[in-house]
């Protein structure tokens, strides 16, 4: 599928701003100015966009606790995510949830989960409702490769498939969970393949590029809306990044991480469109730009917000429906 020239530089545009964001929150956890845990999503940029991309604002995702690209991909505003990545007022879960439980369900962002293999299921439930309803849209579950193990992941597949819901499947196979490579704790050859066992369509794609995961989720998108069921997806992504920031990576070689690092799918899909004429440095140069400032406003409006006061310690505990 030929890609016009706002596609591709809208695609550049979140992968980009992905990138930043990861960066900026890093350097700024280390310098202990955010609370809580943070798992960084760099290196997997090509996955979240090359799915979402195809998805509106009426359609649903579920995340892991690697949340940060899927939420930004699907279109979530980077100030309200800094806001709550930091623990303050305006952020998108009121300071609350701070990095993994980032929701936004004005995008269709059903939230980051750091349970594993948590949201299948809440998808599978939202890929039901749209089906009852009677309505065009679709949910999609983001899924590592530690979480396509879980049991709740299983039940959740075979219920897409018995009750033909509009739900894909993406299991992003960064090739650990945690520690634990793929090899030791996935008990088949390809997830894609384990997958397809469950009776749906099922294909496995490089996740260092965006083109191959964005036709790959365009196909199963597609049948997902005109009734044809659930699909699953393994994108193969290696994080540039330890499990957590501060994860000292013994379980990985030097020679690995230049590998994973010189793949970089962003310089990969700068050097295929501009190699092929599609879109031109300068226009790359002004994204970096842009996503830079944006970037830098989140940051700056984070820190002048204030912390959550007392009394809303107890609020959103519950939620009455």
């Amino acid at each position: 599928m030929q890609l016009d020239r706002p596609t591709l530089i809208e695609a550049y545009r979140r992968m980009r701003l992905i990138r930043d964001f990861e960066d900026n929150v890093q350097a700024q956890f280390e310098q202990g100015r955010i609370p809580g845990f943070v798992h960084l999503y760099a290196g997997q940029e090509a996955s979240a966009v090359g799915v979402c991309l195809h998805l509106s604002d009426e359609d649903y995702i579920g995340s892991t606790h690697r949340g940060h690209g899927h939420c930004i991909a699907k279109g979530c505003d980077v100030t309200g995510m800094m806001k709550e990545i930091f623990g303050r007022e305006g952020g998108l879960c009121r300071g609350k949830g701070g990095s993994m439980h980032i929701a936004d369900l004005d995008k269709g962002m059903l939230g980051a989960n750091a349970i594993v293999g948590g949201n299948p299921p809440l998808v599978v439930g939202a890929a039901l409702t749209v089906k009852t309803k009677g309505l065009p849209h679709v949910a999609v579950s983001f899924t590592g490769d530690g979480g396509s193990n879980q049991g709740t992941t299983f039940e959740a597949m075979n219920l897409a498939v018995v009750l033909n819901l509009p739900a894909i499947f993406v299991f992003e196979n960064n090739g650990y969970g945690e520690g634990t490579g793929v090899s030791y704790a996935v008990g088949a050859d390809s997830i894609a393949d384990r997958a397809a066992g469950f009776g749906m369509p099922a294909k496995a794609v490089d996740g260092r590029d965006f083109f191959a995961v964005f036709e790959a989720a365009r196909e199963a998108i597609e049948r997902a809306r005109t009734g044809g069921g659930p699909s699953a997806i393994e994108v193969t992504c290696m994080r540039q990044h330890g499990h957590f920031i501060g994860d000292a990576q013994a379980y990985r070689s030097r020679e690995e991480l230049e590998r994973v690092r010189a793949d970089d799918p962003l310089r990969l899909f700068r050097e295929r469109v501009t190699g092929e004429g599609r879109l031109d440095a300068p226009d790359l140069d002004a994204v970096d730009a842009e996503c830079a400032k944006a970037i830098a406003d989140a940051i700056e409006a984070a820190e002048s917000a204030p912390v959550p006061s007392e009394d809303e310690l107890t609020t959103d505990v519950y939620v009455s429906y």
